[in-house]
């Protein structure tokens, strides 16, 4: 088994109270989770109104299918017009750790 979980930070462009960031990142975190069949949340920042911090995680049989599945999601996220990806973070934990 193993487990990968993905951190993306995120500036939201033009948002100005945390009910306009609510309805921007909603409907991501549901394309995302509807798309590739994994947990994602709002994980942080979230008393700040156009940050965001987004926690993505996945358990799969091979190392390999959640890499794929994390680059997809990281894909998904980056090609988004209404915010940009300042950083990503990525873990992935094996039968080994």
């Amino acid at each position: 088994m193993f487990v990968g979980a993905l951190e993306l930070d995120i500036l939201l462009g033009d948002v100005h109270s945390l009910k306009q960031k609510r309805s921007v990142i909603k409907p991501v975190l549901a394309e995302v989770r509807r798309r590739f069949d994994v947990s994602v949340a709002e994980a942080g920042h979230q008393d700040l109104h156009r940050r965001a911090l987004i926690g993505v995680a996945v358990v799969a049989a091979s190392g390999e299918h959640v890499r794929d599945v994390l680059d997809s999601c990281e894909r998904l996220m980056a090609g988004r017009p209404e915010f940009e990806l300042l950083s990503t973070h990525r873990r992935l934990l094996g039968p080994d750790d």
